[in-house]
């Protein structure tokens, strides 16, 4: 068995600062919402160790969960000190012995998908943006085969340009999964280009609001903002969401306003095997965000140095695909569809006519 290589796996708490901690210990969701903004904003609050990581059939835990001390919101608006925190949340992780670290949710966007920390030589790091694509892509794929029901073709990928969005993007074109792409992003030039890159295998149009998502039979939420919400007067009638983003990207009454819409939870992998000390993550047992199990995966290689840095290419991307494969007995696929955390059956095969 190849030696594998302990690991840290970096997160934040989301929009509900209270909720997210009380999974470390419950009654700091008594705590008030401003108290917690308030003493993130100003105080040198130091990175923390939350949780073990174990996987069966290893001794000993395999990794930790360390919680950098930035919400969603003071990431998003002061992205120079919140690197400057994952830095420092890096630091604690070398320092508690890992020789891996992932970077979870917003502490990769704000360190260039972890290009800022590419000069690092004691630690490999990870975006964990590689799996999360494959395993989005393999989730769009699903429902265009009918996963939830007939659905037709229209994709649209809303932060196209990002890390995972690019890497979806282009591996979707690549072997012609979609009938047509909608690229969505803010930045024109980085838009355009991706589309000329991908448009000789499928027709592709470009936008910059979430506004042309009107015609999309499945839309793909991969962007990193917390004030430009998937709303239900965006939507077609009966189309699929596919929600990657953490925090979310969908608004909460969306499913209640639109029950004719399906909303999927995006990027979400099935890890009977993996086991965490604490519920950290808000996720069943036996569950795992994609970028996570990247590490994961990477850990129970054996994997030294950097792997997934800023925009992934194809060949990470399939890379990431090999490693899963070669641990599919540990799992590391897609898990069933879910819905905010919820069950949703998935559709019968229409009977063959006699």
């Amino acid at each position: 068995m190849t030696d594998t290589t302990p690991f840290a796996f970096l997160v934040h708490p989301r929009r509900q600062i209270g909720q997210d901690l009380a999974r470390v210990w419950g009654p700091l969701a008594r705590v008030p919402e401003r108290c917690y903004d308030t003493a993130l904003k100003r105080l040198p609050l130091p990175a923390t160790t939350i949780a073990r990581v174990t996987v069966d059939g290893h001794d000993g835990p395999l990794g930790e969960i360390v919680l950098v001390p930035y919400a969603a919101g003071h990431l998003l608006a002061d992205p120079a000190r919140g690197a400057v925190g994952v830095a420092r949340a890096v630091d604690h992780a070398v320092h508690r012995g890992a020789r891996l670290v992932g970077l979870g949710a917003l502490t990769a966007p704000v360190t260039a998908g972890g290009l800022a920390l590419r000069h690092r030589t004691d630690v490999g790091v990870t975006n964990g943006n590689a799996f999360t694509a494959a395993v989005v892509d393999r989730q769009v794929r699903d429902v265009l085969n009918g996963l939830v029901g007939p659905v037709g073709g229209r994709v649209a990928v809303v932060g196209a340009t990002g890390s995972v969005g690019s890497a979806v993007v282009r591996s979707l074109a690549r072997d012609r999964a979609a009938e047509q792409l909608l690229l969505v992003a803010r930045g024109a030039g980085r838009r355009e280009c991706l589309a000329a890159d991908v448009a000789s295998r499928v027709p592709t149009t470009t936008a910059a609001s979430v506004e042309a998502v009107a015609g999309a039979d499945v839309v793909v939420l991969l962007t990193a903002s917390v004030d430009s919400l998937l709303r239900a007067h965006h939507l077609k009638p009966g189309a699929v969401v596919l929600d990657a983003t953490q925090p979310r990207n969908t608004a909460p009454d969306l499913v209640a306003t639109r029950p004719d819409v399906t909303v999927l939870d995006g990027g979400i992998v099935a890890v009977p095997s993996l086991r965490l000390s604490s519920p950290v993550l808000g996720l069943p047992r036996g569950r795992s965000f994609a970028c996570l199990a990247e590490t994961v995966l990477l850990a129970l290689s054996g994997h030294r140095g950097h792997f997934s840095l800023g925009n992934p290419g194809l060949e990470v991307l399939d890379r990431s695909r090999e490693l899963a494969d070669a641990m599919r007995h540990l799992g590391f696929t897609p898990a069933p569809p879910t819905s905010f955390g919820r069950p949703v059956p998935a559709a019968r095969p229409e009977p063959v006519p006699a």
